[in-house]
């Protein structure tokens, strides 16, 4: 495969820099781009995307935010432990995650007494010294952490204007997954959000990627059971089949599942899911979607899904499908494969809402397109007309 690629190196800041899906993609980065591993599930590796100009993985630079001081390569060990990294990896990637360590800024914790406006000029000021002290070319924020309650919309998050007063005058009016969105335009990154928080998706934060001429994507990255979801839901449509339930049980262990074991979290994870279902029907059905946390289960994760529907002349049927896989190494390539395409964004003048990486969400910005198929068609097609480059090639994959 030839590669095209984009000038300079790119910064990848990832807000939970510390969490499984953190370390498993700067792990999984780090081996890929020296050639000890191959880019598996990373779409963007694929013959669609020749000549789009995507930064190498080895020209990707690491650093992030993070609540927690747990060194990167003794979280490199566990996951190994558990199963998700190859059990050699860890020490073969040592010394180059220490350096990743280095990098990593204390981030808003909940507690946090500044107010809003000093926590994220410190948030901006982390980033300009990023970019600016590793020289790089460009910087994509991507949101890992934890997923927050669903926000209570605020006066103030109408419009970019009203926002910047507000925190100007002292008041609390982010939650914190949208302090990182408005330190990250502020500072002219892209910024995606991997969670179903409200991030980048407040209007008066939106505006400002808008108006500042820069990307943003999300919401909410599709692994799992929304996969096969918006692959099987198109089907029953498409055939005509009425569908007149569908229930889904997710078994979590590990961070996501003490997170989403309280009802407050889960809340914004459970309408993300069923947002798409919705859509694809083209009606509501009733089962709905259940998260229980199994500390056991430990970075793996199962879904159970019970699916009841009509054929002709109402005859009943079902369909249960189950689907167990490792979130972390789900979601890895995931990340790699968006901050590569938000960096490309950046380059070539996109600005405002990235709908064409809906194929990646469960809940994405600016559209309403949830079936997968259709989805990637509007990817490759947005990728070879907008971010082909005209240069020639510069290396070999």
């Amino acid at each position: 495969m030839v590669l095209v690629k984009s000038a300079g190196r790119t910064g990848v800041w990832l807000v939970g820099a510390r969490g499984s899906v953190a370390v498993t993609t700067m792990s999984g980065a780090l081996a890929v781009g020296a050639g000890d591993a191959p880019p598996l599930g990373c779409v963007t590796a694929t013959e669609p995307f020749e000549g789009c100009a995507l930064p190498a993985f080895a020209d990707l630079v690491f650093g992030g935010h993070d609540i927690l001081g747990t060194p990167l390569r003794e979280r490199a060990a566990r996951l190994a432990a558990d199963g998700v990294l190859p059990p050699g990896l860890p020490d073969l990637i040592a010394a180059r995650l220490d350096e990743v360590d280095a990098r990593l800024r204390p981030g808003v914790a909940v507690d946090d007494p500044r107010p809003q406006v000093e926590q994220i000029a410190a948030l901006t000021g982390d980033l300009t010294e990023f970019r600016e002290t590793y020289a790089l070319a460009r910087v994509v924020v991507v949101n890992l952490a934890s997923t927050e309650p669903v926000t209570t919309p605020h006066p103030a998050h109408a419009c970019g204007a009203t926002l910047r007063d507000a925190l100007a005058t002292g008041e609390d009016v982010l939650p914190p997954s949208a302090r990182y969105a408005w330190a990250a335009a502020h500072a002219g990154c892209a910024f995606v959000d991997f969670t179903p928080s409200a991030g980048a998706r407040i209007p008066g934060v939106a505006e400002v990627f808008t108006s500042r001429g820069l990307p943003f994507a999300g919401s909410d990255g599709k692994t799992g059971e929304t996969l096969l979801k918006t692959v099987l839901a198109p089907m029953f449509a498409q055939r005509a089949l009425r569908v007149t339930s569908w229930s889904g049980t997710n078994l979590l262990g590990g961070g996501d599942g003490e997170t989403l074991s309280r009802p407050e979290r889960a809340a914004a994870k459970i309408d993300s899911k069923d947002r798409a279902l919705r859509s694809l029907l083209g009606h509501p059905v009733g089962g709905g979607v259940h998260i229980h946390n199994v500390p056991e289960l430990g970075e793996w994760k199962t879904a159970w899904d019970h699916v009841t529907f009509e054929g002709f002349l109402g005859t009943r049927m079902n369909l249960q499908f189950t689907w167990t896989g490792c979130d972390s190494s789900l979601a890895a390539p995931l990340v790699l494969d968006l901050a590569r395409l938000s960096a490309r964004a950046l380059d070539v003048g996109c600005a405002g809402p990235l709908r064409e990486l809906a194929f990646y969400f469960k809940d994405p910005v600016g559209t309403d397109v949830h079936a997968l198929s259709a989805q990637y068609d509007a990817l490759v097609s947005w990728a070879r007309g907008r971010l082909t480059a005209s240069q020639e090639a510069v290396g070999e994959w």
